[in-house]
C-alpha cells in the first residue's frame, strides 16, 4: 500500500521499546498503513523521525481528532462518450 498523508493536529505518542512514551510534534506526516501497524513519518528540519504504532491505537488517534488523514487525490474522471439520439 502507498503512503497516506496526514497531519497531527493534537497530542499524539509513541513509545520506542519499553522506553517512555515520545511526543510526534504537529504537522504533516506520512502514513503507512499494514494489517497490523502504522508507521509514521515526518521531517522537522534536518531532521527526520519515524515511529509504529499498532493499527488501534493509530485508528484511536484518528477518531480522537489528534490525527487527521488528508483525502487522497482523486483521478481525473474519463471523458464521457457521446449519446447516440
Amino acid at each position: 500500500m502507498s503512503a497516506q498523508q496526514a497531519k497531527i493536529v493534537g497530542k499524539v505518542e509513541y513509545r520506542e521499546g519499553d522506553g517512555a512514551r515520545m511526543p510526534i510534534r504537529p504537522g504533516p506526516v506520512e502514513v503507512e498503513l499494514t494489517i497490523n501497524d502504522a508507521t509514521l513519518s515526518w521531517a522537522d528540519g534536518d531532521t527526520r523521525g519515524s515511529a509504529a504504532m499498532p493499527l488501534t491505537e493509530f485508528k484511536r488517534y484518528c477518531s480522537e481528532g489528534a490525527i487527521v488523514m488528508e483525502a487522497a487525490p482523486s483521478a481525473p474522471s474519463a471523458p464521457s462518450a457521446p449519446s447516440a439520439a
